[in-house]
């Protein structure tokens, strides 16, 4: 009986994977078709994130590149974080993870950090930086507290550092 049971709740969910239906390469496709379709979900908009028009200038950013995020802030946030390594970057999600790194002063310590871009708006609490600290105890890693101002710090830099970029792309 469960054998049946299974086979028929299988049974549709194999039928909707699209058996029958012809698969056409894009070599074939028509480019009236293509133009239909372009900027919806993709094309020169970028992708669409949830509750995002991009039809409508949203200020502060580059509307470039389809980021889900501000590009400055994005930019400045790499430039701000370069001297950690790169794990980890999302641009439509707004997420940037770094590895973790050792100063060469203080081998016995070591920093990584999150960055979380907060929207495609240039604004002051746009950008959200943890930072995360361990120090060598024998052969293991212990987690120790971070100074309170090092991710307001980071966070101001970043800052600055979109506000630079953002006269600089005005200049132009």
């Amino acid at each position: 009986m469960r054998k049946i049971l299974a086979f028929g709740l299988l049974l549709p969910v194999l039928a909707g994977c699209g058996y029958g239906r012809p698969v056409q390469n894009d070599e074939y496709y028509d480019d009236s078709r293509r133009a239909r379709v372009s900027g919806r979900l993709g094309g020169n908009d970028g992708i669409l994130i949830v509750g995002t028009d991009r039809s409508q200038p949203q200020g502060g950013g580059s509307q470039e590149g389809g980021l889900g995020v501000n590009a400055y802030l994005w930019r400045a946030t790499l430039d701000t974080l370069s001297f950690l390594p790169l794990t980890s970057a999302d641009p439509f999600g707004g997420v940037i993870i770094t590895d973790w790194y050792s100063p060469p002063a203080a081998p016995n310590e070591r920093f990584r950090a999150t960055a979380y871009i907060l929207g495609r708006q240039l604004r002051s609490d746009g950008v959200r930086v943890t930072v995360f600290r361990q120090e060598r105890q024998g052969s293991n890693w212990v987690d120790t507290a971070v100074a309170p101002t090092t991710a307001t710090d980071l966070e101001n830099q970043v800052l600055s550092r979109a506000r630079e970029l953002r006269s600089q792309s005005a200049a132009r």
